[in-house]
């Protein structure tokens, strides 16, 4: 059962909070960018609001209406001159300008969600081209992170079905679509796009029959061949909980379908996901408690005795003064105390303390004049 949705919180079909994260990540050529144009557009015809993200720094145009652009805050070509990068390099430093401004864009789709007159329902992430530049950075765990500890977020791995079809680089793909998903630990939707090139259903089938990837692996003669087979028995468990769609983004079809897979993997993050979340933020808040805890006990010790040490030569029955007392009483003194000084200070204490000091020479020479001769006599004898 999904978690209820707290008073005036917008919620979306099936009584899940809002917005729901889509985070999409693939390979360069596979068609992130258009895919994202294409469910934009669907979501807006079936009057759902999406808050569109773009962090690709470098490119061009963006063929869709985003509500917030990396490029407006972080300028990749100056960021290449200043810092002497190259493309990969000047596109991981411009994420990372952004990720430490990432609480702002928090705020903008919070504040999007409260006050909008129709909330939005999603929100799109376009990732970068290159995929490990998002995927295994600290930008990216960051703001992957800071997205699904407060909002559903789904990871949506688009692939290149029209260059899936050698088994070999359909293994390396699915490869890379279990390691992003032990690093996301999100739920996560296999998104087969260009099915209007080819369709998905000989993949389907290779992830569902394990005789009919082996078959196809037997025309490859290569030793990859052989790593692709042994690899193929350990990804039995990975596909048999994945979720799959052949999406065509030119075309639009298989939208309908995402959006229910959608549905279910965002169930699957309030049934599964969030409570861990919540479970690791009251740990994170009161670990913080603890140590704040720890820190007044140990300013209470110090000032308590230095409160003992100053009432020490006054009444023992006198209470003894705490942190807050000492802080509130510093340097203002009683009126007693300020009648007691005001007796003494027609007093020229510099020359009492001369007086005082020259008896004080007087029996320090006489004294060592004494211990010199006795240190003499026992020598001669």
């Amino acid at each position: 059962m999904a978690a209820p949705a707290t008073p005036g919180e917008p919620q979306a079909s099936g009584g899940l909070r809002t917005p729901i994260c889509l985070l999409v990540l693939g390979m360069a050529g596979s068609g992130k960018t258009t895919f994202v144009q294409r469910l934009t557009g669907h979501l807006h015809s079936q009057g759902s609001t999406p808050y569109v993200i773009n962090l690709d720094p470098a490119v061009h145009e963006v063929p869709f209406p985003a509500n917030i652009d990396i490029r407006d805050t972080v300028k990749y070509k100056e960021v290449m001159k200043q810092y002497g990068l190259g493309p990969n390099g000047g596109i991981v430093t411009s994420l990372n300008l952004f990720a430490t401004r990432f609480d702002q864009v928090m705020k903008f789709i919070e504040k999007a969600q409260n006050t909008s007159k129709h909330p939005i329902g999603y929100v799109l992430i376009d990732t970068p081209g290159q995929i490990e530049v998002f995927t295994w950075s600290a930008s990216g765990t960051i703001i992957t992170e800071a997205l699904a500890s407060s909002f559903a977020t789904v990871v949506i791995y688009v692939m290149d079905t029209s260059r899936s079809t050698n088994p070999v680089t359909f293994m390396s793909n699915m490869l890379y679509a279990c390691s992003i998903l032990y690093k996301t630990k999100l739920p996560f939707i296999v998104v087969m796009n260009k099915t209007d090139i080819i369709d998905h259903s000989f993949a389907v089938e290779w992830m569902q029959d394990f005789e009919a990837f082996q078959d196809a692996l037997n025309q490859e003669t290569t030793y990859v061949s052989n790593l692709t087979r042994s690899m193929s028995l350990v990804l039995d468990e990975f596909y048999s909980s994945l979720r799959v769609v052949g999406v065509s983004a030119v075309l639009g079809t298989g939208l309908d379908e995402l959006c229910v897979q959608v549905t279910s993997a965002a169930e699957e993050y309030e049934r599964e996901y969030r409570p861990e979340y919540e479970r690791l933020k009251k740990s994170l808040a009161s670990a913080q408690s603890e140590q704040q805890k720890e820190q007044l006990e140990r300013l209470r010790q110090d000032l308590g005795s230095v409160a003992l040490d100053s009432g020490t030569g006054k009444d023992s029955m006198s209470p003894v003064l705490g942190p807050s007392d000492l802080i509130l009483t510093r340097g203002t003194l009683d009126e007693e105390d300020e009648e007691a000084d005001s007796d003494t200070d027609d007093i020229d204490h510099r020359v009492t303390e001369e007086s005082h000091e020259e008896p004080a020479f007087q029996n320090f020479m006489q004294e060592t004049k004494a211990h010199y001769w006795k240190r003499n006599n026992t020598k001669e004898t």
